[in-house]
């Protein structure tokens, strides 16, 4: 029972990691996208924003999906089709190929990334302990991967699918294999109808504090992504060069605190993680506004790191904790915030940054994340029916694989 956990475990982040690469290469080569398809600057937010609303499509189809089929089998077929998506935008010539292969790639990504998280919650539910954080952390490493391909791409001036088709080629096949040893935790336990597609439903009144959480943390991300970079040189007075930095190093920085985070939770309880991390990201911010210069800034962006990259996986997990019956359908809704805040963040900073200033902008999303300290209750162990407030380990059918093992 043990090696079938330790499988299904190794299994996911490696999904979990292709995820990362994927993104990643898709995002960061976005003006090599656009100059190959000749695509204008006025019709790229319409590209870019219906990849993050195809998602959400994907996300709440999968709700429906995992009713009948397990969610191993989803993510078994999604993640070829992302891959293969991220392939066309390669290889395709003509904007109408762009187009399919990018409402392919966010319809498959939205079922992709719910999922994925689905599993992992069950999973650690499974292990009786905390272990969402680690999946996140293989996604940022493979994020970083992802990026420096794709820097490596652009050096290189190599075209898109150069640089899509070896990573397809490792990737595919591995994602494949490893699909074989996929985890689904959704057997009855001692009580009747605690399994993950059995339970009561979901009660969107008690769900939707996790979701604002969802929504400004991924309003904080993007605004990293989108704006750290223009931010620095244009507000800070940074050279070309060392704008790219703070993202770099935003990556690095959420990625060691995801290795580490897990161990905070066994420790102190994802409350005392959660509140930890949205004060951390509320200073960074802070930093970021009134920061003097490029490297006080730099510094701003490291905290930012540190902060934010608690909050998402600990959503997910506090959904599966507040409705361990249904908390494949708590994980799909919740997801939906993922790409709402994604929407929200990046047009919401330039905005104010254009009616505003930049620095004022950077204190919206400081009282977002500030928000979450309202709602950390919520990421609280929830009573069982066996009396406690921890996650009882679910054994009962953990021996039974995606593929019947």
């Amino acid at each position: 029972m043990t090696d079938v956990l330790r499988r299904g475990r190794a299994s996911l982040a490696f999904s979990f990691f292709a995820q990362g690469v994927a993104f990643a290469l898709l995002v960061t080569r976005i003006p090599a996208i656009q100059d190959r398809y000749g695509v204008s600057d006025a019709l790229l937010p319409a590209f870019l924003a219906a990849v993050p609303v195809l998602a959400g499509v994907g996300s709440v189809t999968t709700e429906q999906l995992v009713k009948r089929i397990p969610p191993s089998r989803v993510l078994r077929w999604s993640q070829p089709v992302v891959l293969l998506a991220l392939l066309g935008v390669g290889l395709g010539e003509r904007m109408l190929e762009l187009a399919l292969s990018l409402a392919a790639f966010g319809l498959a990504v939205g079922a992709l990334d719910a999922s994925m998280n689905m599993l992992g919650v069950s999973l650690q539910r499974s292990y009786g302990r905390s272990i969402m954080l680690s999946f996140h952390a293989v996604y940022s490493l493979g994020g970083i991967l992802g990026a420096s391909l794709a820097w490596v791409g652009a050096h290189w001036h190599l075209a898109l699918w150069v640089s899509y088709l070896p990573v397809v080629a490792v990737l595919l096949p591995v994602a494949l294999v490893g699909s074989r040893w996929y985890v689904d935790d959704r057997g009855v336990d001692v009580v009747k109808g605690e399994g993950g597609a059995e339970g009561g439903p979901v009660v969107f009144k008690l769900l939707l504090p996790l979701c604002l959480v969802m929504c400004f943390a991924y309003i904080g991300d993007s605004t990293v992504s989108n704006w750290s970079a223009k931010y620095l040189q244009d507000v800070l007075g940074s050279s070309e060069q060392l704008a790219t930095v703070p993202y770099n190093v935003y990556m690095v920085t959420t990625l060691l605190g995801r290795a580490i985070g897990d161990f905070g939770v066994r420790r102190f309880g994802a409350v005392a993680v959660v509140r930890c991390g949205a004060v951390v990201a509320a200073v960074g911010f802070a930093v970021v506004a009134v920061a003097p210069g490029a490297w006080v800034g730099m510094l701003g962006f490291t905290l930012l790191g540190l902060g934010l990259c608690v909050l998402v996986p600990q959503t997910f997990a506090a959904a599966g904790r507040l409705f361990p019956g249904a908390s494949d359908a708590a994980v799909a809704r919740l997801n939906v915030f993922n790409y709402v805040g994604f929407l929200i963040g990046s047009p919401l900073v330039g905005a104010l940054g254009d009616v505003w200033t930049y620095r004022g902008a950077m204190l919206v999303p400081m009282v977002l994340v500030l928000v979450t300290l309202v709602y950390a209750r919520s990421f609280a162990a929830q009573p069982d029916r066996y009396g406690g407030g921890h996650e009882r380990p679910r054994t009962a059918d953990v021996g039974r694989g995606s593929n019947g093992v």
